[in-house]
């Protein structure tokens, strides 16, 4: 097994490879404005200091969000593209999961929250690092400061809204080691695997507008 993780649903941009027991070579760089430029040559060189070559892939893994929609997108269809180029299958996970796998919280309830910008996180609540108990949303902190008295939370989230999330924990963004390291050990126990399809969990900023003046002849 040679897995090939990566995620842009942070300002993260993150890269791994897996091969089956263990984490063999990660990357990870935080840049929200360059997730297209940063991506592709992470994966080049996680495969080069690992010595091995694309095609020797057995699968890909990708994070599917919640993020917003320009950097989520790119990891997206990168991931597609190498798995229809290399005839492999890709699995989604959900990035909050990834962080919740990562976290060194031993026991929960806690809380898995990141920037969703516009002064909102994307959240949800976890028993363990391995079960999810909520589904993931998109709120303001304080809408949901009652629903989280009191939990540890992890995340950039948690960091930038301490009135919310007063027992913030690392790590601060998603890291494709953590995703892959999760992969590996769902496809062990033959677990299924959320479509690789993005969660925005919001309307794009761009849309058609109503009521607009024809300018065209008729």
């Amino acid at each position: 097994m040679l897995l090939l993780a990566l995620d842009t649903a942070t300002p993260a941009v993150t890269v791994a490879l897996h091969d089956g027991t263990d984490v063999l070579v990660s990357s990870s760089q935080v840049d929200a404005r360059r997730h297209g430029e940063l991506l592709l040559p992470a994966v080049d060189r996680v495969f080069a200091e690992a010595g091995l070559k694309l095609d020797a892939v057995t699968g890909i893994v990708v994070g599917i969000g919640p993020g917003p929609y320009t950097g989520l997108r790119v990891g997206l269809m990168t991931a597609d593209t190498f798995g229809l180029a290399l005839g492999v299958p890709v699995h989604g996970l959900c990035t909050l999961d990834a962080l919740a796998y990562a976290t060194d919280i031993e026991k929960g309830p806690f809380v898995v929250a990141t920037d969703a910008r516009r002064k909102e996180v994307y959240w949800a609540t976890y028993a363990d690092s391995r079960t999810r108990l909520t589904d993931p949303a998109v709120d303001r902190p304080a809408d949901i400061a009652e629903r989280v008295a009191g939990l540890p939370a992890v995340g950039a989230g948690a960091l930038l809204y301490p009135d919310t999330f007063p027992q913030a924990h690392e790590p601060e963004h998603v890291s494709a080691a953590a995703l892959a390291s999760l992969a590996a050990e769902k496809l062990a126990a033959g677990e299924e695997f959320p479509a690789a399809r993005p969660m925005y969990l919001r309307r794009p900023d761009a849309q058609v507008p109503k009521n607009y003046k024809v300018v065209t002849p008729k």
